[in-house]
């Protein structure tokens, strides 16, 4: 079986992320970037249904410029076998990313194929569910446990009080959650192979299609200052704050 994962190229988690000063978008010069945590999730859950003999090929496949090979690489240096970069300089929006991992879907036959729930810049938790809907597959969003077992992959998902675990027929998508495993470090042996496996280019119009976005960023505002805490001197002024000034009680 052919495992499909879909990355993409965001700032890195521990880096404090600037806005511009006319707030027109977030500031990305000479920041860090890496590869999505939770990208990071669904390569380490495709490299293991590998080493189980489940899986027989990883695939990782990215859209944008030239710049997210680097996170490319770093997916093949985590096991992954081959890359494939969709060439795009604009960033386009979700359902633009999920048209053309379908192309992709439908170029490849994966038989399942692995995606992050979400992208750490954007939040927006949209393009494996519309992966899904264009390619008319089964989805289990939110993993945090992945079972295949023949022609069928066992899902646990987390809902509100408690765990559902949810049975799809192959092909399907699947979005990890956090809990699904912990990505391992990629080691040094690992990183200098992985310059030397594939890494195919594919430009939007090969795919025969075209890459625009339906959403206009308006600005961009930073998190308001949290104010300075104050220390008080007994018991009943503490509950005389919280009573008539921050009037939580």
């Amino acid at each position: 079986m052919k495992v499909l994962v879909a990355v993409k190229r965001v700032i890195d988690y521990n880096v404090k992320v600037r806005v511009k000063a006319d707030q027109s978008d977030v500031d990305l010069a000479n920041v860090k970037m890496a590869l999505n945590p939770f990208c990071e999730i669904a390569i380490e859950e495709a490299v293991r249904l590998k080493e189980a003999g489940t899986a027989d090929e990883v695939v990782v496949v990215s859209v944008g410029s030239k710049a997210c090979e680097e996170q490319i690489r770093t997916a093949l240096a985590l096991g992954a076998d081959r890359g494939i970069r969709i060439d795009t300089e604009d960033a386009p929006d979700s359902l633009s990313v999920a048209k053309l991992l379908a192309k992709i879907v439908e170029k490849e036959a994966p038989g399942l194929v692995i995606l992050g729930k979400q992208a750490i810049d954007s939040d927006n938790n949209q393009t494996g569910q519309m992966l899904a809907a264009l390619l008319d597959r089964p989805q289990g969003t939110f993993a945090s446990a992945v079972k295949v077992a023949e022609d069928k992959v066992q899902v646990t998902r987390e809902v509100d009080g408690g765990l559902q675990t949810v049975e799809l027929a192959m092909p399907a998508i699947v979005t990890t959650d956090l809990r699904l495993n912990e990505p391992r470090y990629a080691s040094l042996p690992n990183i200098m192979k992985a310059k030397r496996k594939p890494l195919d280019v594919i430009s939007p119009d090969e795919l025969n299609l075209s890459v625009s976005s339906n959403i206009t960023l308006l600005s961009v505002e930073p998190p308001a200052e949290r104010q300075a805490g104050i220390k008080v001197g007994s018991v009943d002024e503490l509950v005389e704050k919280l009573r008539n000034e921050a009037k939580v009680i």
